[in-house]
Formats: C-alpha cells, sequence, structure tokens
C-alpha cells in the first residue's frame, strides 16, 4: 500500500490536530482553538444510549431482556446432525463393498 492511500484510509481515525505551535502561542483565543474546542464538544459522552438496540440476530437472541444462549445449541446440535449424517453415509459406502 503507497503511503499516500494509507495516510488517507486513515484520515478519519486520526483527530484533527490540537497542539500546533499557531494554536497554542496564541492562546485560547484563537479560530482555530475555537474550532477544535466546537468539534469535540458536538462528539457523543457516555455510553451508547440503550434506545439503540442492536439489529439482527444479536439483537434478537443476545441482548436486552430476551437474551439467551439457544442459537449457540442450535447451531452445535445443527453441526452435529450434519457430521453425524456424514459419518453414517460413510460407514454405509464401505460396507457396501463387503463386510469387515
Amino acid at each position: 500500500m503507497l503511503p499516500t492511500a494509507a495516510r488517507r484510509s486513515l484520515a478519519g481515525l486520526i483527530p484533527p490536530k490540537i497542539a500546533t505551535p499557531g494554536a497554542v502561542s496564541s492562546g485560547t483565543t484563537s479560530a482555530r482553538t475555537a474550532q477544535v474546542i466546537d468539534f469535540y464538544s458536538k462528539l457523543p459522552k457516555g455510553p451508547k444510549p440503550s434506545s439503540e438496540r442492536a439489529g439482527g440476530l444479536r439483537g434478537r437472541y443476545f441482548e436486552g431482556k430476551n437474551a439467551s444462549g439457544k442459537p449457540i445449541l442450535a447451531t452445535v446440535g445443527i453441526l452435529f446432525l450434519i457430521g453425524y449424517t456424514i459419518d453414517y453415509n460413510m460407514h454405509l459406502k464401505h460396507h457396501k463393498s463387503g463386510h469387515h
């Protein structure tokens, strides 16, 4: 990956520069510092509100008052049945050519 591509992909993750020499030397009344303070004051504070619920299977089975482990148990059971069926059919093919 080119350095410029990496820089572009990370641009959204890196916050704006706060302590630039121009912003620090001019005190807290500079326009740049005011913009930074305004930017950070608009960010949400604290934990995620409980009204926002995760969607899909995660929201339905693993979060909230209906949280349970049934999907995990169902997945394990289905995988067991599929594995058993494959093993049984392979065993039948083994007996097809002759008894052991």
